[in-house]
């Protein structure tokens, strides 16, 4: 089974390099690279064509128009571009361990999705980190460089056993972080992937797994393994946390498994969907 990484990027290029290092490092490596691009000036598209010269898969970059923050159409346009079976989504600032994508097809199961973690750096660190883009990234759970939680500094290493010891399933729904997830493709196109109606920051993902978990598609918490170190940022702004709030709880109150503003809308008649 092959799998395509959808990457999740604005306007912050030197963080997108240091990803595409990391997604070259992969012991197992996509057999897309879908850089879905939330409307980025020229910098972008400029790195992403410098990339493309000598990325060792295929690297797509799927931009839409700067229209705020919108995440979910974005991720859409990208999702309607997946050619495998199996699709992993991450942030356009997280570096990722070298068997990030094995881990992920590693634990893949049919009926689940999986939600993996993510270890914080602090700016320091990621000043650093951001000027040797291809260099490495070497920590330790002593690193100064990375958040201080003992929880997130336990589980900042690679353990396959503890990995498979630690499996669960996700319960806590608080815990779901679109900066590292993967699903069978034909779940999402089940659900109609994201929700279009969906922008500026927050609750995209949350109301996505909702729609999974009605219709049937658990999710499961991964530790240990698919590590994946995120570079510091501002926080984005809340503004419309209130109207995505009330989008979530109608889902939640409602039971839905579809919504209907969604990835459809980037589908043609006769796209490829899934089957690698």
């Amino acid at each position: 089974m092959t799998a395509d990484l959808i990457i999740t990027t604005y306007n912050r290029p030197d963080a997108l390099s240091c990803v595409l290092h990391s997604v070259r490092r992969q012991t197992v490596l996509p057999l897309n690279v879908i850089v879905a691009d939330d409307g980025s000036t020229l910098e972008t598209k400029v790195l992403i064509q410098e990339f493309q010269k000598s990325f060792p898969t295929t690297l797509i970059h799927s931009w839409h128009e700067d229209r705020g923050f919108r995440a979910a159409e974005a991720r859409n346009l990208a999702l309607s571009k997946v050619q495998s079976d199996y699709v992993i989504l991450i942030d356009g600032d997280m570096i990722l361990d070298e068997h990030f994508v094995e881990d992920h097809l590693r634990f893949a199961q049919r009926g689940y999705f999986l939600q993996g973690g993510r270890v914080m750096m602090t700016q320091e660190k990621t000043e650093q980190v951001v000027q040797n883009p291809t260099s490495p990234l070497k920590t330790n759970i002593f690193d100064k460089g990375l958040e201080s939680r003992l929880e997130k500094r336990i589980t900042s290493f690679r353990s396959m056993l503890l990995g498979k010891l630690t499996l669960k399933e996700l319960r806590n729904k608080n815990k779901v972080r679109s900066c590292n997830m993967s699903f069978y493709y034909e779940d999402l196109v089940k659900v109609n992937g994201f929700n279009n109606l969906i922008f500026g920051w927050g609750r995209e993902d949350s109301e996505l797994v909702e729609r999974l978990l009605n219709a049937g598609v658990k999710g499961r918490i991964i530790k240990f393994v698919a590590m994946g170190y995120h570079l510091y940022h501002k926080e984005e702004s809340r503004q419309s946390l209130e109207r995505n709030d009330a989008i979530l709880r109608n889902t939640i109150t409602q039971k839905l498994t579809y919504c209907e503003d969604g990835l459809s809308r980037f589908l043609t008649e006769g796209a490829f969907v899934g089957g690698r």
